[in-house]
């Protein structure tokens, strides 16, 4: 899995349950990103429409939520892999752009990515095995960056994983069907329903991952493009075509509750935190129109920029990063009986495991809770 802003790693457990408890046998996860919370959906059993604007994470989605493993002859796979692994280096584009003008990878390894690269597209684009080896590079490729997960700049010092040499590996498929679509996400809602289960994970802030994530595009892409900057950013990057409504301040709040307004769901599960252009009550008044709210909220560290501090150009800390932690909020929306039944299943797992979050029955304030606790505002347990 690559490194990702906004992942909902520590969170996928809570949301898998939550599906889980409405007994969701089709969902859809509309923000899908590195398809981190589909994945774990369709692990659960459910079918799952992973749905992006990324080119990457279409092919992500192609990969580990579109295919089917039953489907995939996996010695054919492996020994794809094992050919790929095997091509020399060879200097190109990437490497020149992304490893020398500026410094994401070391150059030996975008040389084998130039040539990797170029193999597949010349010996499996007609293929079916075409998203999976792609996958492969990406996350070779991630393994061995200098970066601290994103891509709007690049460390002043080499990482030390980026001396590693890059070395594709399988892609761990999963068992079942899957839809992948590359759209935004007010354009596809109209094409998704019915589900049992959506997942809405939307951006936060300004910063869009076109360009957080634009070395990542143009090696799936593959398309050469002009560049500008230190961090060679994509010169389409400064299209009006490549910007959404969900990175603008004004924007971004109708565009969400038109999106959840419209998917045709029966429970809805919104991701945000306390630095998001939508507040807490906000998000309930929003999610109100669908039925019964829930709020989940959990404590957790900042990204990882923030931890680093902030830097001048020689390299010493000035400033101070104003906080270190965030407040994650999962709002869980639809029917009283199935809302209910999500939060018992969420319930259950936090009884069994060491997740620590705190519940409140929205629109009351939140009260922290320990590892094993479900409660409100007023003391009211779950039954």
């Amino acid at each position: 899995m690559i490194k990702y802003l906004g992942s909902k790693r520590r969170l996928v457990q809570t949301i898998s349950a939550l599906a889980s408890g409405c007994g969701a046998s089709t969902a859809a996860d509309l923000f899908t990103g590195t398809t981190r919370v589909a994945q774990e959906l369709k692990r659960q059993g459910a079918f799952v429409t992973a749905v992006d604007t990324a080119t990457y994470s279409e092919v992500l989605a192609q990969c580990y939520v579109s295919t089917d493993a039953r489907a995939v002859d996996h010695a054919e796979l492996v020994e794809a892999i094992g050919e790929l692994n095997g091509l020399p280096g060879r200097r190109g584009y990437f490497t020149e752009v992304f490893c020398e003008k500026s410094r994401y990878l070391r150059p030996e390894n975008g040389a084998r990515v130039d040539v990797i690269r170029d193999a597949i597209e010349d010996r499996y684009r007609a293929s079916s095995l075409y998203p999976i080896v792609l996958t492969s590079l990406l996350e070779a490729a991630d393994r061995v960056d200098s970066t601290t997960g994103l891509q709007m700049a690049y460390l002043k010092q080499w990482a030390p994983r980026s001396f590693l040499p890059l070395s594709l590996r399988v892609p761990e498929l999963l068992v079942g069907p899957g839809r992948s679509i590359r759209a935004d996400a007010r354009k596809a809602v109209a094409s998704i329903g019915p589900v049992d289960f959506a997942y809405l994970d939307p951006p936060y802030n300004q910063h869009r991952y076109f360009t957080n994530y634009h070395v990542w595009e143009t090696l799936i892409r593959w398309d050469a493009p002009d560049y500008y900057g230190v961090a060679c950013k994509r010169v389409d990057s400064k299209n009006a075509s490549t910007h959404s409504d969900f990175n603008s301040r004004q924007t971004m709040p109708a565009a969400l509750a038109d999106v959840v307004g419209r998917i045709d769901a029966t429970v809805v599960v919104v991701s945000c935190n306390d630095e998001s252009w939508i507040g807490r009550e906000d998000l309930v008044a929003m999610c109100a129109a669908r039925g019964h709210v829930e709020i989940l909220e959990f404590d957790s560290k900042r990204y990882v920029g923030a931890q680093i501090g902030i830097h001048d150009l020689t390299g010493q800390k000035v400033g101070r990063v104003s906080h270190l932690r965030n407040v994650e909020r999962l709002a869980v929306c639809g029917p009283r009986t199935e809302v209910l039944g999500a939060l018992e299943a969420w319930h259950r797992q936090v009884q069994s495991s060491a997740e620590v979050g705190s519940f409140s029955r929205a629109p009351r304030r939140r009260v922290p809770l320990g590892p094993g606790a479900v409660g409100s505002a007023g003391g009211e347990a779950l039954r």
